[in-house]
């Protein structure tokens, strides 16, 4: 037996529990940056909060200015913010983009440094200053994970800080912060939630020694990880349609903020496979979100692989609340790929990567690129060599999914 869970040292999630936000800066620091974008600053739930903070913490500065995907050039603004304060607390209120940028901030405010020192896994030699994340969408997870996703102009695809040490102290998760999410970003944001259930349930298991909880973030799927994905699947699946549809759906709004959390918890230890891989290599060259590109490719990794989580795929369509009491796993596993393949389709996800504007005679070399990020190909259940990820970004760029 070798296991490890990893989360903040509190996670708060329900309807309501944003009003506990001030008091829980205020007793970490007493100099806090608000991480936050500036569509958000304008919303009366997010400036409410600022405003609360202000008048429980000494010291408060806002920035404001955070963009898609977090360039580096957001990251040095941030920190001279921080710097200018001497912030000794971060306050984190928006998506994954927010959040992931306020915990490199973090990184850097404690160990100095670029955020280049530390790509890869388990590079932060240590705990950061304190860091509060409030998810306003219900997608990345990125309150109660490990990983931030940066975007470096030197580099033809996003990469990657992981470590133990940044993920956030507290989560505080309200349902009510989404109502107000657009239902384009809803979409985009939950399938990637979506995703992050399904790759972890399908994950490769892997053998591990004694250090390698500490010198890995990203282990393999395991019976804990097996739970929380199937419990965040089935809230997902069976309100993300909902919640696109009807953002005034307040019980789909609960159903994704705590599918997306729970989904989160799965990934932070079993870790995102191809999907997520391929789409960096995508995402960096069509500009195009990153929950979209992980919901269109999706199907076709899972249909690459299905030889070797077609049982899996079964268990999936049972939770998904799918008709299969008296299918075989081969026919429950068609039945979800086919489910899956409507679902995509209602929440406006394009079905081919043509769609998005990717040339075919790329898709060799996203192929090769993807191969490179070890921390989430080797989770793929299925082969992964260059041929093999290339055959399934062929699939995807035609829609062939036989």
């Amino acid at each position: 037996m070798l296991e490890t869970v990893r989360g903040p040292r509190q996670l708060i999630v329900g309807e309501g529990v944003a009003q506990n936000i001030p008091r829980v800066v205020a007793e970490s620091g007493s100099r806090v940056l608000i991480v936050t974008d500036r569509i958000l600053l304008g919303q009366p739930g997010v400036a409410g909060i600022v405003a609360a903070v202000r008048e429980r913490v000494e010291v408060v500065e806002v920035f404001s200015d955070a963009t898609p995907d977090v360039p580096l050039t957001d990251v040095d603004l941030a920190v001279s913010a921080a710097a200018a304060v001497d912030a000794d607390v971060i306050l984190a209120v928006g998506g994954g983009t927010v959040i992931d940028l306020a915990k490199i901030v973090g990184v850097i405010r404690r160990h100095g440094g670029t955020p280049r020192d530390f790509y890869g896994e388990a590079r932060v030699p240590g705990p950061t200053i304190p860091l509060v994340a409030v998810p306003t969408t219900s997608g990345t997870g990125s309150e109660l994970t490990p990983v931030s996703v940066l975007t470096d102009p030197d580099r033809a695809l996003k990469v990657g800080v992981s470590s133990v040490h940044i993920v956030p102290d507290f989560a505080i998760v309200d349902p009510e912060l989404t109502y107000t999410c657009p239902a384009t970003v809803t979409a985009h944001s939950g399938i990637d939630a979506f995703c992050h259930a399904v790759e972890s349930y399908t994950a490769r298991p892997r053998p591990h020694g004694p250090r390698d909880p500490v010198e890995q973030v990203f282990l393999g799927r395991n019976p804990v990880t097996d739970h929380y994905a199937l419990r965040a699947a089935e809230r997902i699946a069976r309100s993300l349609r909902r919640a696109v549809r009807d953002g005034g759906d307040t019980d789909a709004r609960a159903d994704m903020s705590y599918g997306s959390v729970l989904a989160g918890l799965a990934f932070s230890h079993a870790g995102n496979a191809a999907p997520h891989a391929l789409q960096y290599p995508i995402g960096a060259a069509t500009h195009t979100p990153h929950g979209l590109g992980v919901g269109l490719l999706l199907p076709y990794a899972l249909r690459a692989a299905r030889n070797a989580v077609g049982d899996r795929l079964a268990v999936l369509a049972g939770v998904c609340g799918l008709d299969v009491a008296d299918a075989s796993d081969t026919e429950a596993a068609d039945t979800f790929l086919s489910w899956l393949d409507g679902l995509l389709a209602d929440i406006g996800i394009p079905p081919t990567l043509a769609d998005i504007g990717v040339a075919r005679a790329d898709l060799p070399r996203f192929a090769e690129m993807a191969g490179g990020v070890t921390r989430l190909i080797q989770n793929h259940p299925g082969p992964t060599d260059t041929a093999s990820l290339t055959a399934i970004l062929e699939a995807a760029w035609a829609g062939d999914r036989a």
